[in-house]
Formats: structure tokens, sequence, C-alpha cells
């Protein structure tokens, strides 16, 4: 009888096991559609615009076309140039991104310990957040200088209040059942929010990274607008100060391209992090 029984879980765990292999494949096939589409139009928009610089479809002043524009980027990278300027926008924005999350996140704690000052700064918040923050670069610079700091200082005024907004929401969201059972039990605000708000939150916290990451971006090129000598804003504002919008283009092309990849960073910590969780 147990012979036949360890046979039948056998036979059970194989069937799981082809079933999961089976599934993880259809995944894999599907991803691959999904990135070569991508490519695909990616690649036909490229040829779309260096076809339609050719043949001067378009003022290619203004909008230049693809060889030209990797043209551009193979001189600023002969020159050594590039580098300097990527690794100072990047540097900026990873300083940015990370404070903005952490301070974000102990604000929003802060706020749902207290619902007192809860209620005293849910309008403060509302019309900080629909305040346009280019305003408050001049402010920046004046309080810290033209340098990393207001610039810094400028992403952040961008980077919390919406790490804020989001964490205290989910913070909110969670369900009243599980507090009362805590409560039930003598479990103090501290207990509830380790035992239930913070962990129930937590895909909340790590998906707010990928916002934070346009948000950064964002907080930052806006500041190199304002006060940068070096930087890919900086090459930005100086191309259209020279007239040469292919610099512009190229200095753009190089933030999408090192963007995406600092968010597929993000994207794969966020998968490490919920995948450990299980």
């Amino acid at each position: 009888m147990n012979h036949t029984r360890e046979k039948q879980e056998m036979r059970r765990d194989e069937w799981m096991q082809k079933l999961h292999q089976g599934h993880m494949k259809q995944v894999a096939e599907w991803r691959r559609k999904v990135l070569a589409v991508q490519l695909s139009l990616l690649v036909c928009m490229f040829l779309l615009w260096e076809l339609a610089g050719r043949l001067r479809w378009i003022d290619v002043l203004l909008f230049s076309y693809p060889s030209k524009v990797f043209a551009q980027i193979g001189k600023d990278i002969a020159s050594g140039e590039l580098w300097i300027h990527v690794a100072v926008t990047v540097g900026e924005t990873a300083v940015g991104f990370l404070l903005g999350t952490l301070v974000g996140t102990l604000l929003a704690v802060l706020i749902w310990w207290s619902p007192f000052l809860s209620k005293v700064l849910d309008p403060y918040m509302v019309v900080f957040n629909s305040m346009p923050k280019v305003a408050l670069g001049p402010i920046f610079i004046v309080m810290f200088g033209a340098g990393f700091t207001a610039i810094v200082m400028t992403t952040l005024s961008i980077t919390v209040i919406i790490t804020t907004l989001v964490v205290y929401n989910s913070f909110n969201e969670v369900d009243s059942n599980y507090i009362k059972v805590i409560r039930t039990f003598g479990g103090d605000r501290s207990v509830i929010f380790t035992k239930v708000v913070l962990p129930a939150s937590f895909p909340a916290i790590v998906s707010t990274l990928k916002v934070n990451v346009g948000m950064a971006w964002v907080g930052v090129i806006v500041g190199e607008f304002l006060v940068a000598k070096q930087g890919l804003g900086y090459l930005i504002i100086y191309g259209f100060q020279v007239f040469n919008f292919t610099l512009v283009l190229s200095s753009l092309l190089i933030i999408a391209a090192v963007a995406t990849a600092m968010y597929q960073l993000v994207v794969y910590v966020e998968r490490k992090l919920l995948a450990g969780r299980r």
C-alpha cells in the first residue's frame, strides 16, 4: 500500500515538474517574442528617421539623422569628454535616487505613525506635489550654490514627495482585519507596523524604486539645465546655445540608453528582493 502511494506521489511530482518546465518555456518564448518586436520597432524607427533626413522630409538642422548622431557620439567618446559627462550625471542621479527613496520612505513612516501629523501635513503635501519643481531651482542655487548640492536638492524636491505619497498610501491600504488581530493580542503600534504594515507594503515600496528612476533623471537634468558645467544636461543646453542640434539629440539618446539600463537594474533588484520573500 505504501509502495503504491509512493509511486503515485512520484508520478505526481514528475507531472508537476513537467508542467512547470512547460510553463517556463512558454514564458521564455513569450519574452523572446516581445524583445524581438521591441528591437524591430526600434530599428524601423531609426531607419525611417535616417530616410527622412537623407531625403529632406524633415529639417536636418533641427532633427538631424541617426548616422550623424552616432558619428557625434563616436567623436565625443574618442575625445574622452563623453565619459566625464555621463559619470557626472549618473552620479548625481544615483545620489538623488537613493536619498529620495530613503527620505521619502522614512517620512511616510513618520506620517503613518502619527495620525495627527498626517492630518496636519496632508494639504501641504498635496500643494507641494502640485508645485512646478523647476521654480524651486533658483532657490536651491541661492541656498546651496551652483553645483552638485543644488542639483541633488532639485532631484529630491521631486523624488521625496512622490515616494512619500505612494508609500504612505500603501500603508493605509493594508487590510484592517490584520491590524485588528494584532491589537486583539495586545500588540502596540510598533508591532502593527513591523509585523503587518511594513511586510504588506514592501512590494509597493520596491515598486516605488522604478518610479523614482524616472523622477531622479528629470530632477538631475533640470538641475543641470540651471547650474551645471558638466553632465548630459549641460551638453543639451550647450548644443542649443551653439545651434548644434546633433549634439542635443546625441545627448538625449545617451540619456535614454543610460536611464533604460538603470531602470532594468532596478527591475532586476526588485525581482530578486520579491523572490527572496516568497
